[in-house]
């Protein structure tokens, strides 16, 4: 059977506000995620990915509103992650307009949410993220809260128990990786492939096409979701609009400033073109 990829844009929301890290910290606004999901959708992107990374933290989702304005306008596949707690939390994202919801720390702290949930809205609605940080001795353990907080849980393990628990899809984010450009953790993403069967999709680390390819190759991942890469090229080809008093967090990143070395920035259109170059085959 002929597997097509996904890409996705990757959207983390703080605020009202796109931001953006690395390893999940450090955050920089850069932008409305409206004007950043229309472009990406114009541009041929299959699904967009929406997360509140601070909701856990501060025991709050407040996406509900940035949903709606985006599904009234925006008609691909939108899910939806942070600060989902409860079934009542993921039934008001779904009547928002999301599509699928992300789960982890609840799940972590719940797992029977994810049954729960998988029987209340369908397995292909609940997508698990898995936060996974590399430990001296070679194994990986999953983290909560956007990467701050420590689990002591085996990612392969938790990959397993989640697939069993009726979840439709992971997404697998190496926090070491996450934001720098190096490429993604291929051996993450690949045992964790390897160890489900339900899709799989790599986050984490991408600074050029190339990264991409590997991670699809190498990695077995079905999908892909791409953060800077997208960001950072959409930064350089539009004039930043001003930005309004209610900006939570560093916009100094972003003021005059569009040399973004680390990341071979690119749009969703010429990376599907060179994906199919290389015998890809794109949605």
């Amino acid at each position: 059977m002929t597997k097509f990829i996904r890409i996705i844009p990757r959207l983390d929301i703080k605020g009202p506000n796109l931001v953006k890290g690395i390893h999940l910290e450090g955050l920089r606004v850069l932008g409305k995620p409206e004007q950043f999901a229309k472009y990406y959708y114009d541009m041929g992107a299959d699904e967009l990915l929406y997360m509140d990374v601070v909701a856990s933290l501060y025991n709050r989702n407040s996406l509900q509103e940035i949903i709606s304005k985006t599904a009234s306008e925006i008609f691909i596949p939108l899910t939806v992650g942070g600060g989902l707690r409860t079934i009542e939390d993921i039934r008001n994202v779904l009547r928002a307009g999301a599509d699928k919801v992300v789960l982890n720390t609840a799940a972590i702290n719940n797992p029977e949410i994810i049954q729960e949930a998988s029987k209340h809205f369908g397995s292909s609605t609940i997508t698990i993220s898995i936060e996974a940080i590399r430990q001296n001795n070679g194994s990986y353990l999953a983290f909560t809260d956007n990467g701050r907080e420590y689990s002591g849980i085996d990612v392969f393990d938790w990959a397993k128990k989640a697939e069993e628990l009726g979840a439709g899809e992971i997404i697998i984010t190496s926090i070491d990786m996450e934001g720098t450009g190096e490429g993604f953790d291929i051996a993450l993403t690949r045992r964790i492939a390897d160890s489900v069967t339900i899709p799989v999709v790599a986050c984490g680390g991408a600074g050029g096409i190339e990264d991409i390819k590997q991670v699809i190759n190498e990695g077995n991942a079905d999908a892909v979701a791409i953060a800077s890469l997208f960001h950072y090229e959409y930064l350089k080809t539009f004039v930043l609009q001003e930005f309004e008093d209610e900006a939570e967090g560093n916009t100094e990143f972003i003021k005059g400033r569009k040399d973004f070395s680390m990341i071979k920035s690119c749009s969703i259109s010429n990376l599907k073109e060179n994906l199919k170059i290389s015998g890809i085959k794109c949605r």
